[in-house]
């Protein structure tokens, strides 16, 4: 179902502003290409259904491919939970939450790339530590990472996702974690281990104040960890979830007028219930600017035995969880084994099939967007 509004339209609504909400111009290019995408400035194919007494024609535009696009991450996510199939093995699944104090926040406006990065490092570093430990596991584990910058109402709330297996390797052989399925890790344990490494890091980097320190260690840190999974399909379906999330999907804006963008979120303390705020167009997009992630930082990172190097040894030895046949899928097959839609079947007659019968150029590639002026996104 097609959202009524999209965040494309809150750009061209808003396309005056835009140099005045970020000097920033990664962030100025990222927000030209989700207000270009799928619209004539990308370019797109003309399609006509094969059946003679249909004929029905089609005109598609191009995705602009970005990864902050609300439009263009559904292809990628089903793409890359395919690649991920082959190398889940029979074993229980945890789901781990590292999350950064807010008194980071203004490290991760003015330094992005260092923060999010010892994010990355030092949640590895204690989740290995742990299950390394002969207390708690004793093995050589691994973890597949995803970073999420943002809260539910667009604010800055930095934290990473990691999915961690029950178990690890130990002489080539499978050992399972000692918590019986119950727990991985004790979290209070690891929520003070990741407290004290990642201020010892950012020492190294930036220079913190005793006062700002000694708050910081007062606090509470989060770590969370969930009950672990079940099946290769249930983890599957919540990597989906997390993995191509954005700050904000088109479906969640309900109303867009000049002056105002009105969302729903879900407030941390009564999660069940949506409730609706409103902001302003160009607050609305300062918080989203706020979420996009430096040129090529890479938000997906995978580690010890989930990782490229360990992935075909560890599938060797454990059992896989997918008999899906290694047959390379177009597209549109993986699309339709997966969601049931076949993309190239007539929406019209339901019989045919679409063929492309004309190119459209692109006026620019996405990575030229930002040569064009904000006036010409209204298209």
């Amino acid at each position: 179902m097609q959202p009524d509004y999209e965040v494309a339209d809150i750009l061209n609504r808003n396309k005056n502003c835009l140099k005045e909400i970020t000097k920033n111009t990664w962030q100025l290019r990222t927000l030209y290409a989700l207000a270009a995408c799928r619209t004539a400035l990308m370019g797109g194919h003309i399609d006509k259904c094969s059946n003679k007494n249909c004929g029905y024609i089609l005109i598609s535009y191009n995705s602009c491919r970005n990864r902050h696009c609300p439009k263009c991450q559904g292809h990628k996510q089903e793409e890359w939970i395919y690649k991920r199939e082959e190398e889940l093995i029979k074993v229980p699944y945890y789901h781990m939450v590292f999350t950064l104090p807010a008194e980071f926040n203004h490290y991760a406006l003015f330094n992005p790339k260092l923060l999010y990065g010892l994010l990355f490092k030092v949640a590895w570093s204690v989740i290995r530590g742990f299950a390394q430990n002969p207390k708690f596991m004793g093995a050589k584990t691994g973890m597949i990472s995803i970073l999420h910058t943002w809260g539910q109402n667009l604010s800055l709330h930095p934290h990473l996702h990691c999915i961690v297996p029950g178990g690890g390797l130990n002489n080539k052989k499978w050992k399972f974690a000692k918590g019986k399925d119950k727990y991985l890790f004790p979290v209070k344990a690891m929520s003070k281990v990741f407290r004290a490494r990642f201020m010892e890091e950012m020492r190294k980097h930036v220079s913190i104040k005793h006062n700002v320190s000694t708050a910081l260690f007062k606090k509470n840190w989060v770590v969370y960890c969930k009950r672990p999974f079940f099946g290769a399909q249930q983890v599957i379906e919540y990597l989906g979830r997390y993995t191509h999330k954005i700050a904000i999907s088109n479906h969640r804006i309900l109303n867009i007028d000049n002056n105002s963008v009105r969302f729903v979120y879900r407030d941390s303390r009564d999660y069940r219930k949506e409730k609706p705020i409103t902001l302003t167009g160009v607050e609305f997009l300062r918080r989203f600017c706020m979420h996009i992630l430096p040129r090529g930082f890479v938000k997906i990172r995978y580690y010890g035995i989930m990782s490229s190097r360990y992935a075909k040894r560890t599938i060797l030895l454990c059992k896989r969880t997918s008999n899906r046949p290694k047959e390379k899928e177009s597209v549109g097959e993986r699309l339709k084994r997966i969601t049931g839609f076949d993309m190239l079947l007539c929406p019209f007659c339901k019989k045919g099939r679409m063929q492309t019968i004309e190119i459209i150029p692109r006026i620019r590639s996405p990575c030229h967007l930002s040569r064009l002026k904000a006036n010409q996104l209204s298209v």
